[in-house]
């Protein structure tokens, strides 16, 4: 099991509902209705309350529609989740014994290195141990879609070449100017956005005005308070590709040419470099599948396509 979370999936199948087996082990009460039943599996309220007890942590009292979207949000995600596992299910053998059990020793040797038991563990994330056993036969299937939807080999070796500073963890750090132009913008709009930014390019660079300078008197972006800091970021999900690219691809203190993004027209002087780990592409080719996988946010399109099929009934 990675402790290292690289998708959406995982912050979503990491959340275990705490409180449901001891409610149901007591068998005192009167068994309440599932907060909703998918396909005819039950999601039980225990399960609702204590992801909702997990999620609220507001320090002023939330209203009464604000506490009703709260409720929304959370019975969502746990929709979520059983239709991620029922797909699952279908698409991918359950792993094995041998496989589960080498998971959890990892998980034991990685808590060990912090000085945590497995019962800590459990504790502080709230869940049962066979919470935890189910979260990892998930990932263990997801994997295996991953595997069988990923299956090239030369596929994978061209993305990672594509971008390796992600998978170096190299960050850099850049200052921008940004103009803005609106998506139905004219031809001309756009030539006399990008001659502006040029135009001043060449004052920058001829000494006549400093960049952090012309990014508080030019920008548009709120950034231009920092003289266009946007700190420090990865190659991969933080600012757009275009932008990524021409940031990395720049020495230190080096102003690229106007690079056009969904936002508008930007000059970008990289600032700072990390030198990161050097990463070898045999050993990342589960993370690879992952990383493409959250790029293009498979997860929600599997849950969309399941969404249009599944008997979804709520209390």
């Amino acid at each position: 099991m990675r402790i290292r979370i690289l998708s959406v999936l995982w912050a979503l199948l990491a959340i275990s509902a705490t409180g449901a087996v001891a409610a149901r082990a007591q068998g005192l009460a009167k068994p309440e209705k599932p907060a909703a039943v998918v396909n005819g599996e039950p999601i039980p309220q225990a399960d609702l309350r204590a992801l909702i007890d997990a999620r609220q942590f507001s320090p002023v009292a939330l209203s009464a529609q604000q506490q009703k979207e709260l409720k929304q949000s959370a019975l969502d995600m746990l929709v979520d989740d059983m239709l991620m596992r029922q797909f699952l299910r279908k698409q991918v053998k359950p792993p094995s014994a041998a496989e589960v059990g080498k998971e959890m020793d990892e998980l034991k040797e990685a808590l060990k290195k912090q000085n945590k038991s497995l019962d800590q563990f459990l504790r502080d994330s709230k869940q049962t141990e066979d919470q935890l056993h189910k979260d990892i036969v998930a990932r263990l299937q997801w994997k295996g879609y991953l595997t069988a939807r990923f299956p090239d080999d030369a596929q994978l070796k061209s993305y990672y070449e594509a971008n390796k500073p992600f998978f170096d963890k190299v960050f850099v750090r850049a200052s921008h100017i940004l103009v803005k132009v609106s998506s139905n913008a004219t031809a001309a709009e756009k030539q006399t956005a990008r001659s502006k930014l040029e135009t001043l390019r060449q004052e920058i660079l001829a000494g006549k005005i400093k960049f952090d300078d012309a990014a508080r008197k030019y920008s548009d972006c709120p950034s231009k308070d920092k003289g266009g800091d946007i700190g420090a970021f990865p190659f991969k999900f933080v600012v757009v590709e275009p932008f990524a690219r021409a940031a990395f691809s720049s020495k230190k203190n080096e102003i690229s040419e106007v690079v056009t993004t969904d936002f508008g027209f930007h000059l970008i002087m990289t600032t700072d470099r990390t030198a990161g780990e050097a990463s070898h592409f045999e050993a990342l080719r589960d993370t690879i599948r992952e990383v493409i996988a959250q790029e293009m946010d498979l997860y929600h399109h599997v849950i969309a396509e399941q969404r249009k099929a599944a008997k979804i009934d709520v209390n």
